[in-house]
């Protein structure tokens, strides 16, 4: 690869750090853009990172960055004060990093040039990095929804999910739990696993061996032609978006499934019992039954 290109890790607002005009996305959570882990050593001539808010995942995409950045290479990295922010400097300078911090927006902003000789790069790369999680005994890495636990709300629907038949998706499938138990059923045909994050997709793939499992690394509210006339749709129904609460993605996610399944087809939903999930189905399903209730979810099963 040619020096002078620029790389670019997520959306930093524009008016917190300068983005480059041309560079290359290296987002897991933009569907097509190019994996950072594939990047060659020294190959880029600057990253500008909106560095995401987890401990171990933020050092992991640092200390990505650096690796793939040239010596002398300019690394910009900003968050959110509260989302990781005051860290962004004493993380970098344990890579070796000389470090000048500025304040905007309630951003912490930490620019430095890469230095020739890099520490601690290697341990963040492997705390950071795709893992077997044990007590799960499947793939996953963190950064990735609830990568080391099954969350309470995935628990409640396993527990309650019925045993499905013909072909179906997995809306923000995350590593695959909710799919192999979908899959224990030998009635199922087909199975699409979807999430926006390529990481779970990675994990999912490892975690899955078979052949009725296809994945897509994509967002779920894009249309997908081939996606049409399915029996079924689960979900754990998300409504945080870049760490902020956003009621309407998953309202989005229940208007995608009326979308693709087929007249009769049924939509299984775990959702924080506070959202109103029921305005929302009931001008898109022909029937949506209150199916368990707990103190924190509800689980629904809405049919086209």
């Amino acid at each position: 690869m040619s020096t002078g290109i620029a790389g670019l890790y997520g959306t930093p607002a524009a008016d917190v750090v300068d983005r480059p005009a041309e560079a290359i996305q290296f987002s897991p959570l933009m569907p097509g853009a190019t994996a950072l882990e594939a990047q060659g050593d020294a190959t880029l001539a600057s990253m500008t990172m909106l560095a995401p808010p987890g401990t171990l995942e933020r050092r992991y995409a640092l200390a990505q960055a650096l690796r793939a950045v040239m010596p002398g290479g300019m690394v910009t990295a900003a968050a959110p004060k509260d989302h990781g922010g005051t860290r962004l400097r004493k993380e970098l300078q344990a890579f070796g990093c000389t470090v000048n911090e500025t304040a905007r927006r309630h951003h912490r902003i930490a620019v430095c040039a890469r230095p020739e000789t890099l520490t601690g790069v290697d341990a963040a790369l492997t705390e950071g990095g795709p893992r077997l999680v044990e007590d799960l005994g499947l793939w996953s890495q963190p950064g990735v929804f609830s990568w080391d636990r099954i969350d309470p709300a995935t628990a409640l629907l396993l527990e309650h999910l019925p045993p499905l038949a013909g072909r179906g998706a997995d809306f923000g499938c995350g590593i695959g739990i909710l799919a192999r138990a979908v899959l224990t059923s030998p009635d199922v045909k087909q199975i699409t696993l979807i999430d926006i994050d390529r990481r779970a997709i990675d994990a999912a793939r490892r975690n899955i061996d078979d052949p009725r499992a296809r994945l897509r690394w994509a967002d779920v509210r894009d249309a997908d032609p081939e996606m049409t006339g399915l029996d079924f749709v689960v979900m754990n129904a998300p409504f945080h978006d870049g760490g902020n609460e956003d009621r309407t993605l998953a309202q989005n996610f229940v208007r995608r499934a009326a979308d693709v399944l087929r007249k009769g087809g049924a939509c299984w939903l775990v959702a924080n019992r506070h959202l109103p999930y029921e305005a929302a189905m009931k001008p898109l399903f022909k029937r949506a039954e209150l199916k368990i209730e707990t103190a924190r979810y509800k689980i629904y099963m809405a049919q086209t």
